[in-house]
């Protein structure tokens, strides 16, 4: 982390990791307490708390970076989201995709209950991870056979879910990079496959679960596609923590879940025609630069701004509090303590900043192509 940087991040990374561990605290005493006594008392609460949470990066995008978030969609869905349960599938396209849906989640009201299918390894996660647990986030292995028992009783803990929530799913499985997308072309023409040109090739098993054990409770499916338009930078963490502003653009189609097909096999079929439609929704894209349609006005509620603002007042009293008690800059030990707490927090953030890192993402697992080689990692994957 350069130093002009580090200027920036480290402050940031203070009140961003205080401030978590605050509601951490906070979610763990409601988990111990309440939880026990009224599952969904403690789930509205949490709800309530959590957003307090992820407020701070939704400010991070819109307040500090200044991301813009461009949404294409047609009016009705744009005018039920975050009224209903919802199931979201997205191709992985930049490193920032979970917190362009936090975004829109938040201008739907329903951020706090905001929910995902995530790698195992996420929960470790300091405060992000800690507070998706408290949250009832699904932690799966990359392999849905062998955590298939999980995913289904975590979908099933989902029904009584007292208020509106989306539950994201990336089926592509990893980020999108050139490398993995070699594989998936080569993958693809070994097995006449749709040769995909812009997303991944989707594996369905975690799919097909969601939606054989969701069909009761969940009236919908959000199918997003993410783009960067050419003229603009792609989105990542150490961008937005240095407040560089990028676009987005985000098309949603809303499918009604009972109209999918009944059978495993053909829900399957389903979603690997979506993606196919989804491959050639992003040429139109990269040929005209944008979705084609009149983005929705999603504006830039001033709740955010108010969160952080407010919460970084009463943390900087705290601190200063803090260090006249204990005189922290009096002597060498408060000095050495302070720096070692900031030393803590630059690693915290630099581990954050590479999680996010679509090159540092582990590639998806592709089956063995017709001539018996495992086509899923190329040598420049292995470099990377």
């Amino acid at each position: 982390m350069a130093i002009a940087p580090a200027i920036v991040i480290v402050p940031l990374g203070v009140f961003f990791f205080i401030s978590g561990l605050i509601v951490n605290f906070i979610q763990a005493v409601c988990f111990v307490v309440i939880r026990p006594l009224s599952k969904n008392t403690y789930r509205r609460i949490n709800k309530e708390v959590a957003e307090l949470l992820w407020l701070e990066l939704v400010w991070l995008v819109d307040w500090w970076a200044g991301v813009k978030i461009e949404l294409y969609t047609d009016s009705e869905t744009f005018d039920i989201m975050g009224k209903e349960h919802a199931l979201l599938i997205c191709n992985h396209k930049s490193d920032i995709d979970w917190l362009v849906g936090w975004v829109l989640a938040q201008r739907s009201g329903c951020l706090g209950s905001s929910l995902a299918v995530m790698k195992k390894s996420s929960k470790f996660l300091p405060v992000i991870g800690w507070s998706m647990w408290f949250s009832e986030y699904l932690f799966l292995e990359r392999s849905w056979a062998r955590d298939e028992n999980t995913l289904k009783s975590g979908l099933e803990r989902l029904s009584d879910f007292p208020r509106p929530f989306w539950l994201a799913l990336f089926v592509e499985g990893t980020r999108f990079t050139q490398a993995k997308l070699v594989a998936a072309q080569e993958y693809a023409s070994s097995t006449g496959l749709p040769v995909p040109r812009n997303v991944l090739i989707p594996r369905t098993k975690g799919f097909v679960t969601s939606v054989s054990h969701m069909r009761s409770f969940v009236p919908a499916i959000y199918d997003a596609t993410i783009a960067i338009p050419r003229n603009s930078p792609a989105p990542t963490m150490l961008r937005l923590f240095k407040g560089q502003s990028s676009v987005v653009h985000v098309h949603l189609k809303r499918h009604l879940i009972r109209d999918l097909p009944e059978t495993d096999d053909d829900v399957a079929q389903w979603c690997k025609n979506a993606f196919v439609a989804k491959d050639a929704l992003l040429d139109k894209h990269i040929a005209e630069n944008s979705f084609g349609e009149q983005p929705q006005d999603l504006g830039r509620p001033v709740k955010s701004l108010l969160v952080v603002t407010s919460g970084a007042i009463l943390l900087m009293l705290g601190s200063v509090k803090v260090i006249q008690c204990f005189s922290l800059f009096s002597s060498w030990k408060g000095i050495t303590f302070s720096a070692i707490a900031l030393a803590v927090v630059t690693i915290l953030m630099q581990i954050l900043i590479q999680f996010s890192q679509s090159e540092r993402s582990t590639p998806a697992k592709v089956a063995l192509s017709a001539n018996g080689k495992r086509s899923s990692q190329t040598k420049q994957d292995k470099q990377k």
